[in-house]
């Protein structure tokens, strides 16, 4: 580094450059909570607007190339002619997650239903979300089940366990060769009694049974309170077995917050993690790491679209620039020194260093604005969505 803790080194800029967030499509509609959905003017009313949404927050960041897609909330008669059309506004189609929560049939369970009937179907619609796929090139399917009970004696652990297995291995055979498939946990909701992949530790079962191409995907609002989720992707990486994030906030549950709004300091220790990992004399780890998603996952329920999903990137951003900040030798040399507060001291040092002009010298790098926040607030963007997008938003 330079005499400047926030001038950045030719390497860690480009290691900034580098790291690109995946937007995704349902973070730009109308949500909200169990009890009521809330419009803002200018949201998205479908799958095209939402990808002009996601162009022009690439435009404003540059680091934000491709958005998922969540099926059947954005199907299109010609996914093709999609994917040009996003590809022509400078982003591309990124991962493709099936609905296997909101269809009547799915009241008790999809994968794991007692009616073989529902499991095919629903094991008919992963397919169908597989041949999106390879229409819109994407390479990854993100995989979430709501499945569960809700009270003792609903339902067999075991057989439930060993129709969800089946169900995943058909998946994963109809997958391309070069595909992967991220599947994702939930400690609980809309389940809560149990849930069949309600931790990091089933999910990776899950992911062995399939096979290499099986990776788990960590969303930051889906643990109980305290956990270490800095361990657990830790152990995935040392697995082999991180395939992705869904990035979001928690202050209670699945909040959906916007990223790093309620605890900077736990995203920026799992930040540091993905670094150091990125770095590891073990090439396999090393490459792993750099394969991981970053999707930002978040319900912007009362906040404007937009300004959300910009302000989710640059916390995510924030976090790895202070990771890259940190000084890994001497870090080393208090760990093997037994040195505890030396230690805590050399992350503390990074974490509480002021990036914002790393992350300008970046976004200068790109050919961004300085600040995409502002940027847009300033553009009139805002303003001509709400003026322009009348109607019925799209929503859940």
């Amino acid at each position: 580094m330079s005499d400047s803790p926030t001038a950045g080194t030719p390497d860690v800029v480009e290691r900034l450059a580098r790291r690109h967030i995946q937007t995704q499509s349902w973070g730009f509609v109308s949500t909200g909570t169990r009890f009521k959905v809330f419009h803002t003017p200018g949201t998205a009313r479908d799958v095209w607007e939402k990808i002009d949404d996601a162009a022009l927050v690439h435009r404003l960041t540059g680091v934000t190339p491709t958005v998922a897609l969540h099926i059947p909330w954005d199907g299109v008669d010609d996914y093709g002619a999609l994917a040009r059309y996003a590809r022509d506004r400078g982003v591309r189609i990124g991962s493709i997650s099936p609905n296997l929560f909101q269809d009547d049939d799915y009241r008790l369970g999809s994968l794991t239903n007692a009616d073989p009937a529902i499991r095919r179907k629903a094991a008919a619609h992963v397919r169908e979300c597989v041949g999106i796929m390879a229409e819109v090139g994407s390479d990854r399917l993100s995989l979430w089940l709501a499945d569960g009970t809700n009270y003792p004696g609903q339902g067999d652990f075991r057989r439930r366990r060993r129709l969800l297995l089946d169900g995943l291995a058909g998946i994963y055979r109809d997958l391309p060769a070069d595909a992967v498939l991220l599947l994702e946990y939930k400690l609980f909701e809309p389940a809560f009694y149990h849930t069949e992949l309600a931790d990091w530790g089933q999910s990776l079962l899950a992911c062995a049974a399939m096979g290499e191409r099986a990776r788990v995907l960590v969303d930051l609002g889906h643990h109980a309170h305290g956990v270490n989720i800095e361990h657990i992707v830790a152990t995935l990486l040392a697995e082999r077995r991180l395939g992705g994030f869904d990035l979001n906030s928690k202050k209670y549950a699945d909040d959906d917050l916007f990223v790093g709004a309620v605890n900077p300091h736990e995203l920026f220790l799992i930040a540091c993690e993905l670094v150091t990992a990125e770095d590891d004399a073990d090439a396999g780890v090393a490459a792993g790491a750099q394969q991981v998603l970053y999707k930002i996952d978040q319900c912007a329920m009362v906040e404007d679209k937009i300004p959300a999903m910009l302000r989710s990137i640059e916390a995510v951003q924030t976090a790895f620039a202070k990771a890259l900040l940190v000084d890994r030798a001497a870090l080393q040399a208090a760990q093997a020194a037994g040195d505890v507060v030396g230690a805590n001291q050399v992350l503390t040092d990074a974490y509480e260093t002021d990036v914002r002009p790393l992350l300008r010298q970046v976004r200068d790098h790109l050919g961004a604005p300085s600040d995409p926040l502002a940027a847009y607030r300033d553009s009139g963007e805002g303003t001509a969505r709400a003026a322009a997008r009348v109607g019925v938003p799209a929503g859940w």
